[in-house]
C-alpha cells in the first residue's frame, strides 16, 4: 500500500546547503500554501514550539540506502540500522523536527532552529505540547551525545 501526500508549506530562507551542525538560531520561514484556508495558522501564535514533518527532497528516491552504517560515515561511531539513525537517507525520506516559533504573520511562520533547507516541502505542522514530551527519562548511547554535541 502506498500513500500520496501534498506539501502544506515550504521552507523559505535559512540554509540552502546541507551540513550537519550548528542549527541553533538559524532563522527561516515556513510559508503555508495558498491552497489551504487563510486561517490555517489561527491560534498557532499562542505556542512557543512547532513539530514539523518535512521531506528530505534533496535525496533522490533511487539513492536511498537503508542499509546499516556508521552515523555520518564516521567510523568512531558504531554501525547502526537506519531506524537507529536520524540521517536523511531514509526509506520514505521523512524528517521530523522541533523548532521555535518566533511569530506568525498570516501564512508565514517565522521560526528558529529548524533543520530544513530553503525550499524544503513541509508535509505537516503541529504545535508542540509539553504533554507529548517523554514522561520517563530519555536514554541514548554516548555516541549519540557526541554526534549531537554541536547540532543545536
Amino acid at each position: 500500500m502506498s500513500y500520496q501526500v501534498e506539501p502544506v508549506a515550504r521552507v523559505v530562507g535559512g540554509r540552502s546547503e546541507a551540513f550537519e551542525d550548528n542549527w541553533q538560531d538559524v532563522r527561516s520561514v515556513i510559508r503555508i500554501g495558498g491552497h489551504l484556508p487563510a486561517d490555517a495558522a489561527l491560534g498557532l501564535a499562542d505556542f512557543s514550539h512547532l513539530e514539523v514533518v518535512f521531506l528530505f527532497d534533496r535525496i533522490a528516491p533511487e539513492r536511498v540506502n537503508p542499509a546499516a552504517r556508521h552515523p555520518r560515515a564516521d567510523s568512531r561511531f558504531p554501525v547502526v540500522g537506519i531506524f537507529a539513525s536520524r540521517g536523511p537517507s531514509r526509506p520514505n525520506r521523512l524528517a521530523v523536527s522541533r523548532c521555535r516559533l518566533i511569530r506568525v504573520d498570516g501564512r508565514d511562520l517565522h521560526v528558529a532552529d529548524l533543520d530544513a533547507l530553503d525550499g524544503t516541502p513541509v508535509l505537516d505542522i503541529k504545535p508542540y505540547l509539553r504533554e507529548f514530551a517523554p514522561r520517563t527519562p530519555v536514554v541514548q548511547p554516548s555516541w549519540a551525545d557526541e554526534l549531537m554535541r554541536d547540532y543545536y
